[in-house]
C-alpha cells in the first residue's frame, strides 16, 4: 500500500508540474529567444504592441504544411503593423525546415527550436500536437488557443 501511495504522489507531482508548464488564457507571452531562418536571434516578446499569433509546426507534419498555406494567405490579408505571425518549428533538421519555408512561400517570422517535442519553447507553451496556435493581444496576454482563421480575424478586428 505504501508503494502505491508513493507511486500516486510521484505521478501527481509530475502531472502538476507539466500542467503548470502549459500556457493558459490570460498568461503573458513567455520570453523565448530563438534563431530565425536568417540565423538572427529573435525574442517573441519583441512584438508587443501587436496581436501575435504563434504557430508551432514542423516540416514533416502534413496538417502543418496545409496550415502554412492558410497562414500565408492570412499574412497577406492582415495589417502587418497590427498583427505578427510567428512560426516556431520543432524540426530537428534545420535544412528540412528551411526547404519547407521556401516551398510554402512563407514570408512571416520563422523561428526554430530544433529539439522536437522536447524543445524548450514547446514545453513552455505545453505543445502536445502539431500544429498548435496561440493568439496574444497587443498587451502580450494569451487570448485564444488554436483559433480558426475566422476567430483570428474576429478577435483582431474587435
Amino acid at each position: 500500500m505504501k508503494n502505491q501511495i508513493k507511486h500516486f504522489i510521484v505521478l501527481f507531482l509530475i502531472f502538476s508540474i507539466s500542467m503548470s508548464a502549459q500556457i493558459k488564457i490570460g498568461d503573458k507571452t513567455p520570453s523565448i529567444t530563438l534563431k530565425d531562418n536568417t540565423n538572427n536571434d529573435v525574442n517573441i516578446t519583441s512584438f508587443k504592441g501587436k496581436y501575435v499569433l504563434v504557430d508551432f509546426w514542423a516540416s514533416w507534419c502534413a496538417p502543418c504544411r496545409l496550415g502554412n498555406k492558410k497562414l500565408v494567405k492570412l499574412h497577406n490579408e492582415v495589417n502587418s503593423s497590427k498583427v505578427e505571425i510567428i512560426g516556431i518549428s520543432i524540426d530537428t533538421d534545420a535544412n528540412k525546415w528551411l526547404k519547407a519555408i521556401e516551398k510554402d512561400k512563407i514570408k512571416f517570422t520563422q523561428l526554430i527550436d530544433p529539439k522536437g517535442f522536447d524543445a524548450n519553447a514547446a514545453l513552455q507553451f505545453g505543445v502536445e500536437e502539431l500544429p498548435s496556435k496561440y493568439l496574444f493581444n497587443p498587451e502580450g496576454i494569451l487570448i485564444a488557443k488554436n483559433p480558426s482563421e475566422e476567430e483570428i480575424m474576429k478577435l483582431i478586428k474587435s
